[in-house]
């Protein structure tokens, strides 16, 4: 589910970026336009360029403050769904002999009817024990980012000022290899802390959402301007010290949820009974029985 769900998100963002670069129009004369442009763009260059006025006129440092505020009102919710998120491994935990039963009896299923019903069990025992399917991760966080990572593509990608921008020799209006390297190493240095105090079983796990965040990341910064691939790298050191945070938080989280376990002890589902497996022989031996009652009977007339 987290694989599908982290795919689901990759998705998204992907096409919000493509569809968001392709919403401003362009005139005959190549003048930008466009509801993205006007109302996102235009308000974030002045924004950048006040507040680089402010920052000794670098508007690298006035994208980083840009990208320290948006992180910093999303934090407080970007904790609370990775808090959700830890409680939500820590109860997988305690029910995986459970779902490891069930799997391998979907495996063993010998029809379609057989698997869903398997497959609604295994419902049920998320149901039961109060986890979510999707690991109590959500997407507001993102959605709430997706018009600021509208604006600054916007305003980089159609400002003179900003696309001809210099930050510590980064031309802010190209792609920076720098940047996407930094980006890369930022996220998969998050992806490593997010491991730690995890038990080696969801270690194991966790593996490739490891791989797929730091690859979406380097590949968003790679196709942007590096304007757009600081505000990632920024968002990359924010996002190690989110998982800090909630690394220094898991101790008390897992006496947390021991402490609820005891209270609601983990519920089994009721097994799915197949009726295939229980009636398969009897017709062959109602069969066999009948065919020996048939022969006696004809010997009988012989006889």
């Amino acid at each position: 589910m987290k694989n599908k769900k982290l795919l689901a998100i990759t998705a998204i963002m992907a096409s919000a970026m493509f569809f968001l670069s392709g919403c401003v129009q362009h005139t005959a004369s190549g003048k930008p336009y466009g509801f993205v442009y006007d109302n996102l763009a235009v308000p974030t260059q002045h924004i950048l360029v006040w507040l680089s006025q402010i920052l000794g006129n670098s508007l690298g440092w006035a994208i980083i403050v840009i990208t320290f505020i948006v992180r910093l009102v999303l934090m407080p919710i970007m904790i609370k769904q990775s808090k959700n998120a830890t409680i939500q491994q820590e109860k997988i935990a305690h029910i995986k002999p459970l779902m490891e039963d069930i799997t391998k009896r979907q495996k063993e299923a010998t029809s379609d009817a057989e698997r869903m019903a398997i497959n609604q069990e295994m419902m049920q025992l998320y149901r039961d024990n109060n986890i979510s399917m999707t690991g109590g991760i959500g997407c507001l966080p993102l959605l709430i980012q997706m018009p600021i990572f509208a604006a600054l593509y916007a305003a980089i990608q159609y400002s003179p000022e900003l696309s001809q921008s210099y930050f510590y020799g980064i031309n802010l209006g190209q792609r920076s290899f720098t940047l996407v390297a930094l980006s890369f190493v930022v996220y998969a240095l998050q992806g490593w802390l997010s491991t730690l105090g995890v038990p080696e079983a969801q270690r194991a796990q966790m593996w490739q959402m490891m791989i797929i965040s730091p690859l979406m990341i380097t590949f968003m910064t790679y196709i942007s301007p590096a304007g757009l691939g600081l505000y990632f790298f920024v968002g990359g050191i924010f996002a190690c010290i989110q998982t800090l945070i909630i690394n220094y938080m898991r101790p008390r989280i897992r006496k947390e949820v021991l402490a609820d376990l005891k209270k609601n002890p983990v519920k089994q589902p009721k097994k799915v009974v197949t009726e295939a497996k229980e009636t398969t022989v009897e017709p062959s031996t109602t069969s066999v029985t009948s065919k020996k009652k048939r022969n006696a009977g004809k010997q009988n007339r012989h006889k």
